[in-house]
């Protein structure tokens, strides 16, 4: 009788994890990232907090007078808090540029009538939803984006994040809806973001305030693209980290550029009362995005962006 030598078993937990696929420690040797986007591109650009059709076309507006490529465009206050009207003429916007559109789900906890998520201690709440209803009034949210043509979202709750992949499964979504985890997620090591990735995640968006070793040993145990905060808002810390764009670029493609704004007062949830403020943002975010990516270019004019209507981007279908 022949007898089986059984795989030997870890015995540490750096063992463990490496046989797991995982890094064992922080990448501080900083490797160069061989993904890509599926146009061979490294990074995109991505202008946030873009709140309705009038601080959208400010955005297309700057970006044709400063030269800025923006490859997707996203809004906090999101579909719940958009009309039909309004919704439509984003996605007509951006079909038109082949850019592509992402709107934030709702309802979500803060703006729900429970204050656990407003409390000291309750941030960790983040932007999930609480029961059943929440949940599906978000499944519901997704649905109607869908329909209006929008093909690409924010999620910010695990139970959420799995129900979008069965969700297509079930034709609910069409099957190239991206689905963006939101920053406000918060997972920030790489068996947390493996897990996102694992149950819906299309693209990730790292907490702001990662250093580059860190950010790298994510990137080791993951390959859906990251979304990075080179410039973010004071509620997310108001790190202003341009001059790290391009190893940024380097170690962590496929990765969206992404433009936020220090030092601006909290728009969300907003609406017509803040029109006028967020066309003077979202002009500035793209004037931000042109100083930051002079700074890519002069440090690394080889790595490579993508061109609009690339092929995964999520553009909407009017």
């Amino acid at each position: 009788m022949v007898r089986l030598t059984p795989p030997a078993r870890p015995t540490t937990v750096a063992d463990l994890l490496t046989s797991l696929g995982y890094p064992a420690r922080e990448a501080h040797d900083l490797p160069t990232s061989a993904l890509r986007f599926p146009d061979g591109a490294q990074y995109r650009v991505e202008i946030p907090s873009v709140e309705g059709p009038a601080a959208l076309q400010a955005v297309f507006d700057e970006a044709d007078a400063r030269g800025v490529l923006v490859h997707r465009v996203s809004s906090g206050s999101g579909i719940m808090l958009a009309t039909d009207a309004e919704i439509i003429d984003m996605v007509g916007a951006c079909a038109a540029r082949r850019v592509e559109l992402s709107l934030f789900v709702g309802p979500r906890a803060p703006w729900d009538i429970g204050a656990q998520a407003r409390t000291p201690t309750g941030g960790g709440v983040g932007c999930r939803h609480e029961g059943a209803d929440q949940l599906v009034y978000a499944m519901e949210d997704l649905v109607r984006a869908n329909e209006l043509g929008v093909r690409g979202a924010l999620v910010a709750d695990e139970g959420l994040m799995l129900m979008t992949r069965r969700m297509k499964e079930a034709g609910l979504l069409a099957s190239e809806f991206v689905v963006k985890a939101s920053v406000q997620m918060m997972a920030s090591n790489p068996v947390s973001v493996r897990l996102m990735q694992d149950i819906g995640a299309d693209t990730y968006n790292v907490p702001p305030g990662l250093p580059l070793p860190r950010l790298a040993s994510i990137r080791a145990a993951t390959q859906i693209p990251i979304d990075m905060y080179v410039e973010s808002p004071d509620t997310l810390g108001g790190f202003v980290r341009h001059h790290e764009i391009a190893e940024m670029v380097r170690v962590l493609a496929p990765i969206y550029v992404k433009f936020g704004l220090r030092n601006h007062p909290d728009v969300y949830p907003s609406g017509g009362q803040h029109d006028a403020l967020n066309v003077t943002l979202s002009r500035e975010r793209v004037r931000r995005a042109e100083i930051g990516l002079a700074h890519l270019h002069r440090a690394a004019p080889d790595l490579k962006t993508s061109e609009l209507g690339a092929e995964g981007l999520a553009i909407p279908v009017p």
